[in-house]
């Protein structure tokens, strides 16, 4: 396993992170824990969660993930071990039983911490990001900007304040944002410079192959401002194992989730089975190449997996050992402009 720093602090991360979003619906606590025992095992030491897992959550199951995460925790005794990240979730009509408002205002992220320190039976967290910004903006499959969200009020300056404040307390180490774009990961930075307040230190956005609009803008930031990628969702979702290329499979996270299916298009189909025929020609699965590439990119801190089963685990950590040459980048290049990010 290959580490690196979380940048603008002392922390030191797997190139890894082992994402947590199935915990407590998908997977079983007993699941959860035999997966968190293997990445461990295999040096990850970076853990990604959020207040709002596990996916397809509803107020029965909401936090199970984060609770599963604290009794590994309690058992293992490994919390010291690992560098632990969660979110804050912003507004969404359909998650009311999180919160009430859901907002970034003070109260609300003294709330959402102080949970969260309970769910994971731990007194601090080394990284909090917020899930989604506040304002309206293209996230979760919407392309782009067309206009400006009038009902929003700027109070980044306010945010950072409060997290300054939950710093100084012991409770959070560090921040970070989430699917966020050009301006708000700058607004953050000059808010935090102008203050002094804390800076954030990393930007957990989708990137795959099906997905590099974060070039476009983000990646130039990260790369002069020190900011790093957690590039979420480097195989679409499971669409770059190749497993939808014949029909959805009943138990896949598409097939059980399908509000969340963001990678069904036309393009997408076309362009992952040129993908899958480079793979295949160069001797590597489909899977194994889709991760290399994300690996390979400067501005990536670490890719964030994740699995329902212990078999899929381990081809995903084992593929970040492949290396890709100049000419096999090349050959993806090419692809790519033939049919460019077909996935928003």
């Amino acid at each position: 396993m290959r580490y690196t720093k979380l940048p603008n602090t002392d922390l030191e991360v797997s190139e890894i992170c082992l994402g947590t979003m199935t915990f407590g619906n998908q997977n079983t606590e007993a699941e959860a824990h035999l997966q968190m025992d293997y990445a461990f095992e295999r040096g990850i030491n970076f853990f990604d969660t959020a207040e709002m897992y596990p996916i397809g959550g509803n107020e029965h199951i909401f936090g199970s993930t984060e609770r599963h995460i604290g009794s590994w925790f309690k058992k293992s005794g490994k919390r010291d071990q690992v560098v632990l990240a969660t979110k804050i979730a912003g507004p969404n009509r359909g998650m009311g039983y999180i919160r009430q408002p859901l907002d970034f205002s003070k109260k609300s992220i003294h709330e959402a911490v102080d949970l969260s320190l309970k769910n994971l039976q731990t007194d601090y967290i080394d990284l909090y990001q917020m899930h989604w910004p506040e304002r309206v903006m293209n996230m979760f499959g919407k392309r782009g900007v067309t206009e400006t969200d009038n009902q929003w009020q700027d109070n980044i300056a306010e945010v950072l304040t409060t997290y300054d404040g939950l710093i100084k307390e012991g409770k959070i180490k560090h921040i970070g944002v989430s699917n966020e774009n050009p301006w708000g990961v700058m607004k953050f930075l000059s808010e935090s410079e102008k203050h002094g307040l804390p800076r954030i230190a990393t930007i957990q956005n989708p990137y795959s192959l099906l997905n590099r609009l974060f070039e476009v803008g983000l990646s130039e930031i990260c790369m002069r401002e020190n900011v790093g990628l957690m590039a979420y969702s480097p195989l679409g979702f499971g669409f770059l194992t190749g497993k939808y290329l014949e029909g959805t499979p009943a138990n896949s996270r598409m097939g059980t989730f399908p509000n969340f299916i963001r990678y069904t298009n036309e393009n997408c189909y076309k362009v992952t089975r040129l993908y899958q025929e480079l793979a295949h020609s160069l001797g590597l699965t489909l899977t194994e190449m889709a991760l290399a590439f994300v690996h390979h990119q400067k501005f990536v801190t670490s890719t964030i997996i994740g699995a329902t089963n212990l078999d899929q685990l381990e081809e995903n950590i084992n593929a970040f050992d492949v290396r890709l040459t100049d000419d096999v980048l090349k050959q993806i290049e090419r692809i790519q402009e033939t049919i460019p990010n077909p996935a928003p």
